[in-house]
């Protein structure tokens, strides 16, 4: 399983010739080669993770492509003005689907509290191929051992202190930093020590990636 990482919090998963893409929001380079899309998966409704014009991008040379979302990221996508031909099916906390080569499993209900003052929405985070997790924008642990985490690494709804105690707490056999668009360098260099340090004390291993770069799992 290859991953490439875009701008921000969107990830390419490619299994074979089959590729799954993850958040493509409006920061990300745009979808505009995307073959062989299985699936996109959008953990919420925030724009830089769900973006009409990347999906519809993606629709266009997919068009059978099975889109997963929350309900709150469905009923957006109801109002788009290509929305009939978005293939949307709702998940929750617990679900399960294979599609293709790709096995998706589905943790959490909740964004983190970015304000009192803001309404919290609904997030999904997902585990792949027992491989790779992404709790999107939250930091709701799976059940079990973390091979490869996708770890938020910079948002209004984080600090860092909590990412180190959400990176603690999963253990991960391996790790790299994803929705960090916010960062300067010496940004990237300050967080992204923290969580290795936190990673490394575990005995996993802490690698970066920029935007066009992948790992292999």
């Amino acid at each position: 399983m290859r991953i490439v990482k875009y701008g921000h919090a969107c990830l390419e998963i490619i299994e074979g010739d089959r590729r799954l893409i993850l958040d493509p929001g409006v920061y990300s380079e745009h979808m505009n080669d995307k073959h062989n899309v299985d699936v996109v998966l959008i953990t919420h409704q925030h724009d830089d993770h769900c973006y009409e014009e990347q999906l519809d991008r993606i629709v266009a040379l997919n068009p059978d492509v099975k889109i997963f979302c929350p309900d709150d990221v469905r009923d957006r996508l109801a109002k788009a003005p290509n929305a009939s031909s978005y293939r949307v099916t709702v998940v929750h906390h617990g679900d399960l689907h294979q599609v293709g080569p790709f096995k998706i499993e589905f943790f959490g209900a909740m964004h983190a509290e970015i304000h009192r003052s803001i309404p919290l929405i609904q997030n999904t985070g997902v585990f792949i191929n027992d491989t790779l997790y992404y709790p999107g924008d939250s930091f709701t642990r799976p059940d079990r051992p973390v091979p490869l985490l996708a770890c938020p690494s910079s948002a209004p709804w984080l600090k860092i202190s909590e990412v180190m105690d959400f990176v603690d707490e999963v253990k991960p056999a391996r790790c790299f930093p994803t929705h960090n668009i916010h960062l300067s360098e010496f940004g990237h260099q300050l967080n992204n020590g923290r969580i290795q340090a936190v990673t490394e004390s575990h005995g996993g291993k802490f690698e970066y990636i920029l935007a066009g770069e992948h790992l292999d799992a």
